[in-house]
Formats: C-alpha cells, structure tokens, sequence
C-alpha cells in the first residue's frame, strides 16, 4: 500500500468524533484510491502504541468485524456512549459523517 494511501485513510480516520462511528466504506471513499478492505489491512497494520480511534470502524451493516480486537472494540465504544442493539449492530444515528 502507498504511503500517501495509507496517510489517508489515518486522517480520515483520526476525524470520527467520539461517541460516533463510521464504516469501512465509508473511509474508502473519502480517499482518492481506497477500498472497504485496503481500510481494514490499514488497520491491521497499524502499530503498537499508536492513537488512531480504530475501535470507531465498522462494517456496512454497521456491525464489528470478525478480529482478536472486537471485544475491546465493543467496549471502547461503549465507554463512549456507543451501545449496540440487540441484532449487534450500531444505531444508525451514530453513523458520521
């Protein structure tokens, strides 16, 4: 991946306010080149000790991805008043931008 790619999709990232989220797609489009899976490789391979709010990515249907880190996920989010519903899915009203 590009350097300036990656970049990107960091400060699309580094803009979800807390308490909202956004989908993978969603990153993807506000770059110039990015795909819903070139975002979650950015994530994957971010390192350790970084500050980006990763947790505040989600799939289209507005669900946490399969990964080691959905628990922690589930719950930074909701230390952030982001509560999913009972089909695990984040309220639509959360959705930025």
């Amino acid at each position: 991946m590009k350097a300036t790619l990656r970049e990107q999709i960091h400060t699309v990232i580094a803009a979800i306010p807390p308490g909202r989220v956004t989908t993978y797609g969603r990153v993807a489009a506000m770059t110039e080149a990015s795909t819903p899976r070139l975002v979650a490789r950015a994530l994957r391979e971010l390192p350790a000790g970084h500050g980006l709010p990763w947790y505040r990515v989600v799939t289209a249907s507005r669900k946490l991805a399969d990964h080691p880190g959905a628990a922690e996920q589930r719950e930074r989010l909701a230390a952030e008043g982001v509560v999913l519903d009972d089909r695990d899915r984040v309220p639509e009203e959360r959705l930025w931008p």
